[in-house]
């Protein structure tokens, strides 16, 4: 990318006004992930981001990532009451107890896919045969029919928050799907 000053006009529009979100537009939201504990953690902060601004967990994704001793799903999954009680006065992180008994859920579903020989990242993009979709660039959806298939079946697995719009987030987030506006320098490179 050029060190010249991008022109607002060929960026997506929700991230031209806020420096934090032009910085995680033009560096990573839409970039293919395919670590599986990335696409997990990312899967995590998206339902912490239920019913908020994502620009609040931005914000906040630095402490969510010490409190969640760096989202290690080994340790996650170990949680107990102590942790919850620790996580639940920390004001640098959201403190809804639904959502932190979720993440911990949601590394004891991520072992137990790992001890059976399951790779989440091989799970997350089976729906698309591992290749990334093209959105149109211009209807600018907030869940599709392969968001409400992945949401069903991560529900069915346990996960909780993961309902159809906050899937279809995190598929654009990790770039499951390029949802890049047509005008968008991004949209052609990922």
């Amino acid at each position: 990318m050029s060190k010249k000053a991008i022109d607002p006009a060929h960026r997506c529009r929700w991230a031209n006004s806020d420096p934090l979100m032009k910085q995680y537009h033009d560096e990573e939201w839409g970039v293919p992930e395919r670590d599986g504990r990335m696409l997990w953690e990312t899967l995590m902060l998206e339902g912490f981001q239920a019913g908020l601004s994502w620009s609040i967990i931005l914000r906040k994704r630095e402490t969510f990532r010490e409190a969640f001793l760096n989202f290690d799903p080994k340790k996650v999954a170990r949680f107990g009451d102590r942790e919850i009680e620790i996580l639940m006065a920390n004001p640098g992180i959201v403190r809804a107890r639904a959502k932190i008994d979720s993440t911990i859920k949601g590394a004891q579903i991520y072992l137990d896919m790992k001890e059976r020989g399951e790779s989440f990242s091989d799970f997350c993009w089976s729906f698309t045969d591992g290749k990334v979709l093209k959105g149109d660039g211009e209807a600018f959806a907030t869940t599709t029919p392969l968001a409400e298939k992945i949401a069903k079946e991560m529900k069915r697995r346990g996960f909780k928050f993961v309902g159809p719009s906050i899937t279809y987030a995190w598929m654009q987030a990790v770039g499951i799907v390029n949802d890049h506006s047509k005008t968008c320098f991004r949209r052609k490179q990922v």
